[in-house]
């Protein structure tokens, strides 16, 4: 047996902030077969899973157990090549496996599909629970199914791509309903079938540009461009405590945003494709219809707003207040210059979303979930 308990833990080197909390009792997970022990582990009080802690903000102590995935296995799965384009194949990926780590070896196997996603921080169950996205590409897009287990019955089952309600930056796994989940193995379906997507002037440009060897696959100089670019824009975690983006960016209705335009000509703003995710709109002063009640016309007419744009133009880019700041280079990133607690980077970025919703009308959701703190 590997599982491993240990009481009273400290969480600052769990999560990328660095920042200081406890949890009562830290239940580590590197075998499935341990499953069992982990799942009575977990029996009673509050819970919580945890990855690469890229995606989490621990604002207080967690009164509580959390399950440490850190599972490992990468397979490319034989004689499940898919129905209808057969230059497309299964892999598998437990879920304690490192994201970036994966999509790297997925290029080694001549797999396209991933690199748009590379160098995203975090686990790939937290991958499938986000339904991380970059450059035109959302984890949704490439998925094929997953196999979870109920931690309150022990039940495992698996889960289609319709079962897992991808939305923007979000799933099952995320809402109240499927958090009793636990995600145990994720499957992508990945290729020479993927075309390579360029869509973002940014990574075309490099793409462009790059001087790559001749004859070097799209998908690897794609992937490299985009280790590059993310490099270049955003700190590193082991020197900048900071999880990446800390909103999401808001999609709102075409006619807000042609309110917002009016005022703001420079603001960026791209049309939602909503067949490929059914993303939520924010919140906002002018129209607080819901997307669920307009019509599908209506729904395709929505447009996707950059939250980065919005909080450098109210002022808060490279704003720091004790160790609680704003990253001087990207206005989305809040960073710990050293010893922030995680509820003054909460207390700062919840000032952040009403200076922005003072201005323009529209609440930002944050991307990561803020854990403990009242």
């Amino acid at each position: 047996m590997s599982l491993r308990l240990l009481e009273n833990a400290s969480l600052a080197g769990l999560n990328t902030f660095g920042v200081a909390a406890r949890a009562r009792r830290l239940v580590t997970l590197e075998d499935e077969r341990d499953l069992p022990q982990a799942l009575a582990a977990l029996a009673g009080g509050p819970r919580l899973v945890l990855g690469a802690g890229s995606n989490v903000l621990f604002a207080g102590d967690f009164d509580g157990t959390i399950l440490l995935m850190r599972t490992r296995g990468r397979r490319v799965l034989t004689g499940t090549h898919d129905t209808h384009d057969p230059t497309l194949a299964r892999i598998a990926l437990a879920a304690g496996e490192s994201w970036d780590g994966a999509v790297a070896w997925a290029l080694e196997q001549g797999l396209a599909g991933l690199e748009n996603l590379a160098m995203i921080p975090g686990t790939c169950g937290a991958a499938a629970i986000q339904n991380i996205g970059a450059y035109g590409v959302e984890l949704c897009e490439r998925f094929d199914s997953l196999r979870a287990v109920d931690t309150d019955s022990g039940e495992v089952r698996e889960f289609t791509r319709q079962d897992c309600r991808f939305g923007y930056r979000d799933s099952l796994f995320k809402q109240t309903q499927g958090r009793h989940w636990l995600i145990l193995e994720l499957r992508l379906r990945v290729g020479p079938g993927h075309r390579p997507v360029l869509h973002y002037g940014e990574l075309a440009s490099a793409i462009a540009a790059d001087g790559g060897p001749a004859g070097e696959p799209a998908a690897a100089r794609i992937a490299a461009a985009v280790r590059a670019i993310r490099s270049r824009k955003l700190p590193d975690p082991a020197v900048l405590g900071n999880a990446g983006s800390f909103f999401k960016n808001p999609v709102v209705s075409a006619e807000v945003a042609r309110n917002l335009l009016a005022r703001e000509p420079a603001m960026p703003a791209h049309p939602v494709n909503e067949s490929a995710t059914k993303e939520r709109r924010a919140p906002s002063v002018p129209d607080s219809s819901t997307t669920a009640a307009r019509s599908p016309a209506a729904r395709e007419a929505d447009m996707k707003l950059s939250a980065g744009w919005l909080i450098e133009r109210c002022g808060w880019k490279g704003y720091r207040q004790g160790d609680a700041g704003v990253h001087a280079a990207h206005a989305l990133v809040l960073v710990n210059h050293g010893q922030a607690s995680g509820r003054e980077i909460a207390a700062l970025a919840e000032r952040i979303r009403h200076s922005v919703h003072e201005r323009y009308g529209v609440w930002l959701e944050p991307e990561p979930s803020i854990i403990g703190g009242s």
